[in-house]
């Protein structure tokens, strides 16, 4: 697999009216960005805010905290314990979690992208016998069996069908995808900000302390671990959050999601390609690259953030400087780091931009590394005709303008102790090349 990229000047290049054309080089993805529109805001006015009620706070989505029965039956929730530490609750019934309020919950998807049926009838997956005790203990709990009814039968409903027609025994057998599926959804607290007046002032991942981002991003990777041990046919799980509708969220609440599949997709297999005739790419193209176009936004010891280049949507790159490819495997201290640059991000992005957060990580049967990384893409344009039929893509940020952008936002935002105060900015960054340790040439 090759690209019309052969060296370091192909991937970025100014013409003479100011015009930055960009190739990705993993991905060959053309980009232009036109002068003159980089300085446009990137959000608008939300319309008509209505002023909060005390229950606005817990009771505006499904998503809300006081209503944990309107998601399917939890599977583990993180809560902060009086030692100040982060502690990870497996398979509560109802009535214990009242006993144990949570700051992030990890519930399965009520309507799955890859269903529990397509692992059963494609592959003669049988339901893991962990989960097949936590299913007979639910259903055991008399408010847990009023609970997994009501849930498939709103999912029955929701598609059209009679649930009245459906038998209790049948009601459950649709219900093992519930306790045993490979689609999560992990669901912060907030819904909107502590102290918030009216509606427009929602709780994003920017707005969560350095320490509270800390608690999601590591028990979003203790999900991913998870479904990796329990879905022998999946060997890629997707992991990713959609914020506000622009980006796809069904929910203006703080969420990710986890979807285990039974491919790598497309952009895996290039870059794979890519990486098996050279195994050091994503630091000569990412992180080297950055360096030498002045790109690194931030840093701290074990990951990098830099500008990314050739992407259909203004994008940040965070790359894990780890050793090791799995998340799930990474230090607490690895973890955090990159918890601390990517809560950052989110942070200067600001709460009223949609954005995607996109995870990367090497899939569980890949031979060879590649580091841990996450785009964060700003939805801030629509892709129109003339994308459509050429296949070059109109930004209207450069790299360089994000990194701008960025670079002011964050040393605003360490200045006033919004972000993790041990995060090097731009030119505090070192400039040594090769950071990312994956490959083992360079461990």
């Amino acid at each position: 697999m090759t690209f019309p990229v052969h060296s370091y000047r192909d991937a970025i290049s100014t013409m003479a009216d100011g015009t930055i054309k960009q190739i990705n080089p993993f991905s060959g993805t053309e980009v232009w960005t036109v002068p003159g529109r980089g300085n446009r805001p990137l959000t608008t006015t939300k319309k008509d805010p209505q002023p909060l009620e005390p229950d606005d706070f817990t009771h505006s989505c499904n998503f809300c905290e006081a209503t944990p029965l309107k998601t399917p039956p939890e599977k583990s929730r993180m809560i902060k314990g009086r030692d100040g530490e982060w502690h990870i609750l497996y398979g509560l019934l109802p009535n214990e979690m009242e006993q144990t309020p949570a700051e992030f919950r990890r519930v399965p998807n009520l309507f799955e992208i890859v269903s529990y049926d397509y692992w059963v009838k494609n592959y003669g997956y049988i339901m893991p016998s962990d989960s097949e005790f936590q299913m007979s203990r639910y259903l055991g709990d008399a408010i847990g069996r009023e609970h997994v009814a009501n849930i498939v039968r709103t999912r029955l409903s929701a598609s059209g069908q009679d649930a009245s027609t459906k038998s209790e025994d049948e009601l459950f057998e649709l219900a093992k995808g519930y306790f045993a599926g490979g689609h999560d959804v992990i669901i912060s607290r907030r819904h909107y900000i502590d102290g918030a007046t009216d509606s427009s002032q929602l709780a994003s991942s920017g707005t969560l302390t350095p320490d509270e981002h800390y608690g999601f991003i590591s028990f979003t990777v203790d999900a991913l671990r998870d479904l990796y041990a329990h879905q022998p046919y999946a060997p890629y799980v997707a992991v990713f959050q959609n914020w506000l509708a622009p980006a796809g969220a069904s929910f203006d609440h703080l969420h990710k999601q986890l979807v285990a599949i039974d491919e790598r997709g497309v952009q895996m297999n290039m870059e794979i390609a890519r990486l098996r005739t050279n195994p050091n790419m994503y630091n000569e193209w990412a992180v080297n690259y950055g360096i030498y176009r002045n790109l690194v936004i931030a840093e701290n010891d074990h990951a990098i953030l830099i500008a990314g280049i050739g992407h259909r949507y203004p994008t940040m790159s965070l790359y894990s400087k780890s050793p090791t490819p799995e998340p799930w495997l990474q230090t607490p201290e690895e973890i955090r780091s990159m918890s601390d640059l990517l809560h950052a991000c989110h942070a200067a992005t600001g709460p009223d931009v949609a954005c995607n957060e996109e995870w990367h990580h090497k899939p569980a049967d890949l031979d060879v590394p590649m580091p841990w990384r996450i785009n964060v893409k700003w939805r801030v344009s629509t892709l129109a005709g003339f994308e459509g039929g050429t296949k070059v893509y109109v930004n209207t940020l450069s790299p360089y303008n994000i990194r701008d952008r960025v670079v002011n936002a964050m040393y605003k935002l360490r200045d006033e102790g919004k972000i993790e105060k041990t995060i090097r900015i731009a030119m505090e960054c070192s400039t040594s090349t090769n950071s990312l340790k994956y490959n083992p040439a360079l461990q």
